[in-house]
């Protein structure tokens, strides 16, 4: 066995506490929602936390005070802002220290070694992480663009708990993946010696370094990005006549690519870009596998509330089609 593999196991770092518990949040969230209403006290403050855009609509009546809180779903191009910065500058200094031997700031690389930083040596994982943050930098940045120039927003909104949320989550995904550089966990001093012997082996010898896990997930993340992007252009265009002009702001039932097999396969893509990131890591990173963990029950669980709403809104809506995942949910 690998000496990483026992660390791997064994230590449950602050990083990894966070996003178990998100995980198993969100777990237990999607399961009362598949429990029958009937059986279950109505809470409008929970359901108003839990659903934003469209299923708001479908939840129980909202409370004044509740909407109060509302702010506009088109917001959500903050959390790509902000994500496109601080990832880009964490994706800079990330590259400044593998290919130049350049030490993280202090106050970064103390804020790494708290949230539990990866105490074991290994090339392959610097390159890893090196090609995940730029995936994330990259994912953030269509992203941007999609929110301006192809989404159009309606008058929808989310609640402020999670719009604050959204901004600091990209935040702690940056932050976790730059925890899995390999660093020394005696000093700052080795740190900084271990990731310049990195950034040697990284940036002079960099396709020696590569291992098939690498392009298996590239090529999953392009294709998985791909089929986003193709999702979010077919949901788009219901909203805007031939001309690209938009015409209204109402729902309509979307056709094509993977929208034949569920209703929310944007929710799905983002699954598998984040499932793309953890072949990219080479299968056993179980830090980034948490964070999968809690993609896969947050995105199911808005995939849930989305299949719902547009059963109760269309009556032609296709039966065969599931809510996330083909043929099974």
């Amino acid at each position: 066995m690998a000496p990483w593999v026992g660390t791997e196991l064994s230590a449950l770092n602050p990083l990894r506490a966070v996003w178990f518990t998100l995980a198993a949040a969100f777990l237990l969230t999607l399961l009362l929602q598949l429990v029958p209403s009937s059986l279950l006290p109505g809470c409008a403050v929970f359901q108003d936390l839990i659903r934003y855009g469209k299923t708001k609509h479908g939840g129980p009546p909202r409370p004044a005070a509740c909407q109060a809180f509302d702010v506009p779903k088109r917001y959500f191009s903050h959390f790509y802002i902000i994500s496109v910065l601080w990832n880009g500058f964490l994706l800079w200094s990330l590259t400044q220290s593998l290919f130049l031997g350049a030490p993280f700031p202090n106050w970064l690389h103390s804020l790494l070694r708290i949230l539990g930083a990866a105490q074991f040596r290994g090339g392959e994982l610097a390159l890893s992480a090196f090609l995940v943050l730029a995936f994330l930098w990259l994912h953030s940045l269509r992203r941007l663009f999609e929110c301006v120039y192809v989404s159009v927003f309606s008058n929808a909104v989310i609640h402020i708990v999670q719009y604050c949320f959204g901004l600091v989550y990209y935040i702690l995904v940056g932050l976790t993946v730059l925890s899995q550089v390999p660093m020394d966990g005696r000093n700052a001093l080795a740190n900084k010696i271990i990731l310049i012997s990195v950034a040697y082996v990284i940036g002079k010898n960099l396709l020696m370094q590569a291992r098939w896990f690498h392009i298996l997930g590239m090529i999953m993340f392009i294709w998985s990005s791909v089929h986003q992007y193709k999702c979010h252009v077919i949901l788009g265009n219901l909203r805007k006549n031939k001309a690209g002009v938009v015409i209204h702001c109402n729902h309509r039932i979307p056709f094509g690519d993977w929208f034949e097999y569920v209703s929310s396969p944007n929710y799905l893509a983002e699954l598998m870009i984040y499932i793309s990131m953890a072949v990219t890591f080479g299968f056993h990173n179980l830090t980034w596998w948490l964070v999968v963990t809690y993609v896969f029950f947050s995105q199911a669980l808005s995939a849930f509330l989305s299949h719902k709403f547009y059963k109760s809104k269309f009556v032609s809506y296709p039966k065969h089609r599931k809510a996330f995942l083909p043929f099974l949910f």
